[in-house]
Order: C-alpha cells, then structure tokens, then sequence
C-alpha cells in the first residue's frame, strides 16, 4: 500500500522489472518499498550503493544495533520490525522487545548503550549532539573512523524512513507471521499491511556477497 500510484511509466519497463526480479529471488515476493521505486529505480541503485559503502567498515552486531535504534527513534515499523528479526541473531527476543521499551539489557555493553543513544540523537535531531557525547564514545573505545560510521549509518536510515513513510508505505504482510509480542513491540509507527497478496515470510537464508551486492534491498 502507498500514497502514489505504483504503476511505472513504459519507458521504465526493462529497469523496473529487473529490479522487481532482484527482489523476489531474495525475498519470493517483491516489497512494499520496492514498487514505490517504480519511477526512479535508478536511486534504488543508488541508495544501495550508499548502504553498502556506509556499512563496509562496520561488523553485522554493530550494524544491526544502530540500524535499529535509529530505525526504532524514526518510528519506522519496516526497519524496525526487520532490523529486530536480525537483531535476533545475537540477542533473545526478551531483549530485543526491552530495547524497543527504552530499556538496557544486560547483553548490551556500556559502548553499545551509548552508541546507540547516539545513533537514536542522530535520527531524531542531529542538532542535539554535543561534543562531550563524542569523547564519551571515544571512552568506549570508539574512533574517529567509527563514530563517523554510526552517524551515517544513523543519517542514511532516516533518508530511507521518511521517504518511505511519506509514502505511505507498510510494512508487507509477511511480517504479520512474527510472533505476537515481539511483533506488538516493534510496530511502532504505520501498521503492518493486512494484504496477504502471497507473500511468504521475510527471507532469512543467507546469501553469497556477489548475491548481496546485486540486490537493490531497503535494509
């Protein structure tokens, strides 16, 4: 479901559909977010250029933890919904839903806490970071080089978020099949889709890099 209409301008045909196809072969089904990219598929390509090169330096906990902050502070369902399954590789459900609830875990070390609170600053108003949150990272162990790949991390979801919310785009019904609680928890601003339209679970299998790289995924 969206805002626009998500029927693409001949012209685009061989563009979209290609791009329709990456997606499905990842996920069986193509999402939501994809078809609103129907008119300018070239800043899918785009967008997943920058996620690449802002997340290259960056291990998957790391990763998946500032994409969820920032993704939970821009009151995304989509990403948080999506970021907290993977979260689930390294953290319980338990916690995963404490996080969502603003609270600290005790799997969460002094440093991600204060990452992520960074990250969270960062999305909702840049403006708000001060210097001394800066050096207290650096406290944490944090570098240069990474402090400025949580802040684009953190700066690119929201670039993603909102022109998805604008949108008007949902969550795909897929993620109904989570379970109750987690799902409650992490559904935090527009509400999951209620069409079916034969979507299968969100994919987990893994995929090579060449796989990875050649997909134009949101996430």
């Amino acid at each position: 479901m969206a805002f626009i209409d998500t029927n693409h301008a001949p012209e685009l045909e061989d563009e979209v559909r290609a791009m329709y196809e990456r997606q499905a072969a990842h996920y069986g089904y193509i999402p939501n977010y994809a078809k609103v990219f129907c008119h300018r598929p070239e800043v899918m390509r785009l967008w997943a250029q920058l996620l690449s090169g802002v997340k290259r330096h960056m291990d998957k906990r790391r990763y998946e933890l500032t994409t969820f902050a920032s993704a939970h502070a821009l009151r995304s369902t989509l990403c948080s919904l999506a970021h907290g399954k993977a979260l689930t590789e390294f953290f319980s459900a338990q916690d995963i839903q404490s996080m969502a609830r603003g609270k600290t875990p005790s799997s969460l070390s002094a440093a991600d806490v204060a990452m992520m609170a960074f990250a969270r600053d960062v999305a909702r108003d840049a403006t708000k970071v001060t210097s001394g949150q800066i050096e207290q990272l650096k406290q944490h162990g944090f570098t240069d080089g990474q402090i400025f790949d949580i802040a684009a991390i953190a700066a690119a979801r929201a670039f993603w978020t909102k022109i998805l919310d604008a949108l008007g785009v949902e969550a795909d019904a897929a993620y109904r099949e989570m379970e109750g609680e987690f799902r409650r928890a992490l559904t935090v601003g527009r509400p999951i889709d209620f069409r079916a339209e034969h979507q299968s679970s969100p994919s987990g299998r893994d995929t090579s890099r060449a796989d990875r790289a050649a997909i134009d995924a949101g996430f």
